[in-house]
């Protein structure tokens, strides 16, 4: 079978689903690969690159969706790329399902079998295919970086002959995988880091990279961690989780957002009232930014200031690293094709939960259980 390698053409996306020192796998294991031209360029990978591994290049993206059995994405299809979908064609990318419910429909149409990267479930055995862990611990690093450079001050902790600076406070919010890098980076830059999250039993994880584990006096309700995210909470716990949250945003000069929840709108945690009560020229990195923020006032894929506060709302940290975020990616999406495929053929085994949870579209139906019945309710 052929895998195809198409260039993103998503607005901003400068990653590849697959570099050229990850194609030798896919030729043993005995596929072929083509790349469309000019594939590599955001990520600095070269056509001569792929070609010198073993690929060959398509000179566009209708010569490439044309040959290909298989096609690897990072991002969604755009409407200008579903016609280009033969019937009968794998598409295995980051679909972003929950909220491109039309593109679902089209796939299914379209008869084109497809796998939602962003469903890969959280377990053992699947930690090498999880994108959303392998791009969370990049958009982490990434948040305290573009925060560092937000901040009209020092990091560290320094001792001078003009005068002591006090290294600065950061507040993170949430503690997955995003948090937990966040945490590890911030530290390393010398600022004094705090970390708060619903479940308690990351207090360990939080504690074992230097910083304080911050609790909340909180209604106690049922439904923890699932699959690896936080579970949604009630509008009362959000009030009262705010209500104790100010004192601790108002001491940072930092503040990391980082609470999403599968399927929904991002959970509303920092309010303009908030707001008001933080430090002139503290700094906000909303990474919940896509789906609404966490913080009030948040606008997607940009820079806002809001009572003196800097909020920074970008939604392509990992497309800002795009050499390794590529790398990560390579090695997430060829060990989920190669878990369900034997020389060069794909074995589409619903036994497998890891398959399971992520077809999305095929035969002309959709099969995720859950986006049926959400589009069928709609």
């Amino acid at each position: 079978m052929l895998i195809g390698v198409p260039k993103e053409i998503y607005p901003g996306e400068a990653r590849v689903a697959l570099i050229p020192a990850g194609i030798q796998t896919l030729l043993t294991a005995g596929f072929e690969v083509v790349v469309q031209e000019g594939a590599g360029d955001g990520a600095h990978f070269s056509d001569e690159e792929y070609r010198s591994s073993g690929a060959s290049i398509a000179p566009t993206a209708e010569s490439l969706y044309e040959q290909a059995d298989i096609i690897l994405k990072v991002r969604q299809p755009l409407d200008s790329e579903v016609p280009l979908l033969k019937e009968g064609t794998t598409l295995i990318c980051m679909l972003d399902a929950w909220f491109n419910q039309p593109l679902i429909q089209q796939l299914a149409e379209r008869k084109v079998r497809s796998f939602a990267l962003e469903f890969i479930p959280r377990t053992t055995r699947a930690q090498s295919m999880d994108v959303l862990s392998s791009m969370g611990a990049i958009s982490g690093y990434r948040s305290v970086l573009t925060g560092a450079m937000a901040l009209p001050q020092y990091f560290p902790m320094l001792m001078t002959a003009a005068g002591t600076i006090h290294p600065a406070r950061v507040f993170i919010i949430g503690a997955g995988v995003a948090g937990l890098m966040a945490i590890s980076t911030a530290r390393r830059l010398g600022a004094v880091v705090e970390a708060y999250d619903t479940r308690a039993e990351v207090r360990e994880q939080v504690e074992s990279l230097g910083a304080k584990f911050v609790e909340f006096d909180l209604p106690h309700e049922e439904g923890g961690a699932t699959g690896g995210y936080a579970s949604e909470k009630s509008e009362e716990f959000y009030r009262k989780q705010r209500e104790q949250m100010t004192a601790k945003v108002s001491q940072a000069d930092l503040v990391i957002t980082t609470a999403a929840i599968p399927g929904k709108m991002s959970p509303r945690l920092i309010t303009k009232e908030m707001l008001h009560y933080m430090k002139k020229g503290s700094v906000i990195v909303d990474l919940a930014a896509e789906r609404g923020g966490n913080v009030e006032g948040t606008v997607a894929g940009e820079k806002v200031y809001v009572d003196g506060v800097t909020i920074i709302g970008y939604t392509d940290h990992p497309g800002r690293v795009p050499v390794h975020a590529s790398q990560l990616l390579t090695k997430n999406i060829s060990t989920f094709l190669l878990n369900m495929s034997k020389e060069g053929v794909l074995n589409v085994n619903m036994d497998d939960d890891i398959v399971a949870a992520t077809l999305i579209t095929e035969d002309g139906e959709i099969k995720h259980a859950g986006l049926k019945a959400q589009i069928e309710k709609e």
